[in-house]
């Protein structure tokens, strides 16, 4: 403990607060948000279309039939088997992985798009 100490006191750093005053403020805080990873976050429409691309493309899906609001069982016909291989293709196209107790609760086009537009990861 007595060298975690010692050795922190030769490392440490002083840290600045940035507080904007009128003549910095823009540079300062333009400069902070060029680090910021909420730049490329996906837009709803973003991820819209592309959640409505992979169930199209699923071969036991009607494409004309998929629309933001439809349901994987009762408007599509399929199994939970099917729903299941649909949400692994979502974690595919958007490079995330869905745990499988909230991965059970997606049974929708509408609740996929909401998971995965709220998901930090989603890409």
């Amino acid at each position: 403990m007595a060298l975690r100490a010692a050795v922190l006191r030769h490392i440490r750093l002083p840290v600045q607060t940035l507080t904007p005053t009128a003549s910095r403020a823009p540079l300062q805080w333009s400069l902070l948000r060029l680090f910021s990873s909420h730049d490329d976050h996906l837009t709803k429409e973003e991820v819209i279309d592309r959640v409505l691309d992979v169930v199209k493309s699923f071969p036991k899906v009607d494409p004309s039939k998929v629309t933001p609001d439809v349901h994987f069982q009762k408007d599509l016909g399929l199994d939970s088997l099917d729903t299941v291989e649909i949400v692994m293709a979502l974690e595919e196209e958007f490079k995330l992985e869905i745990p499988d107790k909230e991965a059970d609760k997606i049974d929708s086009c509408n609740l996929a798009i909401e998971y995965i537009y709220n998901h930090p990861m989603a890409g």
